[in-house]
């Protein structure tokens, strides 16, 4: 089924901006914050659009193929960067944290300018995908050691 946007032709960088992302999502500010502090660069930005919390409307479909609906809403917080170079950066993030979207938003940024892309990758983003990682897995576990396996014998007069 064809999208609104199929027409616009995706480099893989966008792909890969998308994932750095969804890893500054999910990590909490502080360690956003403390990844930012070991990053050996001069960090001046300026304000886009300064952090502001709002609501989205969360829409859904049973069964993945059904009419959409409204599920309800999500209070979601966004912020926008420019770094002294020009690079603009972009974060929207679940919840009320100003900070988070600030941060998430330098790091996009930065991570647009190819000079300070690997030091954003190995100082930020490589121990925050590290984190999430131990996490899953932990989870996984904890849900492996859970697990109950059903199994059915046949009873005599059930065979024919």
């Amino acid at each position: 089924m064809p999208t609104r946007n199929d027409h616009i032709a995706e480099k893989p960088e966008t792909w890969q901006r998308r994932a750095v992302m969804a890893v500054l999502a999910r990590a909490p500010a502080d360690e956003i914050a403390r990844g930012l502090g070991e990053v050996p660069l001069d960090i001046e930005f300026t304000d886009l659009r300064p952090p502001e919390t709002g609501l989205v409307m969360l829409r859904g479909r049973i069964g993945g193929d059904g009419a959409a609906f409204n599920v309800g809403e999500a209070t979601v917080t966004r912020a926008a960067v420019q770094l002294r170079s020009g690079e603009k950066g972009f974060a929207y993030v679940l919840g009320r944290d100003a900070r988070k979207a600030q941060l998430a938003a330098l790091c996009d940024a930065l991570w647009q300018t190819k000079a300070n892309r690997g030091a954003i990758e190995e100082s930020v983003l490589a121990p925050l995908k590290r984190a999430q990682e131990e996490m899953r897995a932990r989870k996984a576990a904890e849900t492996a050691a859970t697990r109950v396996d059903f199994f059915t014998l046949v009873r005599g007069e059930d065979e024919r």
